[in-house]
């Protein structure tokens, strides 16, 4: 299990690596979302493989490295590429940027995923707003001894998504003509898709997209005392919704396409907080 130790150890490596360059905002890309960092001014690319402690990632789309730089006026540090339970590490593991950022004085998160839609109002290709999640499963990067350099034992989970941060986001997407929603998202480990009965129920419970991150770094990050936006880009419907089968390709393809259009909205979102 970590210790406090070594995300401090991890800290000062990528602090390292970054010079004198001091980001203020981390952001976490999805499947298909990595094409933002070509909006950044004179980016610093730096692989998780030289950070000590970090784990790698191996889903598809995903690129395994953090890039620095400056993105609408201001410093930001983005992940091209997140840590899934499904690709077998702990959660902690999945998690341990989101700690490593805050040590660096970072105390905002922007976190994009691609998801199926549940909502069957939405469509694929539109983005939701998170305004809360449902975890049913025992993931959690909180268990196991408590860190109190990063926050209390028992976090509320009240507020976990900025209303603010969101109204000034869903103000920007709607000035290019975007049909944005805002909804919860449901988190499931994965790697497999769910089922049609599994999202039927899901659909009972109040979700409107369903995929297989974010949850655990938003829990780390309001742990921490980060303010968070989370942005959900549909890629799909839900398994049941439609008549055909569900694919990685159809995700990440998704992804690629909405990319361009989703990175103007983080950009100018930037120079708005």
């Amino acid at each position: 299990m970590l210790k406090y130790d070594d995300y401090v150890e991890s800290a000062k490596a990528l602090c390292r690596k970054l010079g004198e360059f001091c980001p203020e905002i981390l952001i976490i890309l999805g499947s298909g979302l990595g094409n933002l960092g070509a909006r950044m001014k004179d980016p610093i690319a730096v692989p998780y493989s030289e950070i000590p402690n970090m784990k790698f990632s191996t889903a598809p789309g995903h690129k395994g490295r953090f890039l620095a730089g400056e993105l609408g006026g201001k410093n930001v540090l983005m992940m091209q590429g997140r840590l899934h339970i499904y690709e077998g590490w702990a959660a902690e593991d999945a998690v341990f940027p989101i700690r490593v950022a805050k040590l660096m004085g970072i105390d905002k998160l922007i976190v994009t995923n691609a998801a199926g839609g549940i909502n069957e109002g939405y469509r694929p290709g539109e983005l939701m707003l998170i305004n809360d999640f449902i975890k049913l499963n025992a993931v959690n990067p909180l268990i196991g001894p408590n860190i109190e350099e990063f926050g209390p034992r028992f976090p509320d989970m009240t507020h976990v998504f900025d209303r603010e941060y969101m109204e000034v986001f869903r103000d920007i997407a709607v000035s290019h003509g975007e049909n944005i929603h805002e909804g919860v998202y449901f988190y499931c480990t994965g790697p497999q898709y769910e089922t049609p009965a599994e999202i039927r129920a899901m659909r009972l419970l109040g979700a409107d997209a369903v995929g297989m991150s974010t949850v655990p770094e938003c829990i780390a990050a309001r742990h921490c005392g980060m303010r968070i936006l989370g942005l959900t880009l549909v890629t799909n419907m839900a398994a049941g919704i439609l008549d055909k089968p569900l694919s990685g390709e159809e995700v990440i393809e998704a992804g690629n396409a909405a990319s361009e259009r989703l990175s103007t909205y983080v950009t100018e979102f930037h120079g708005n907080i």
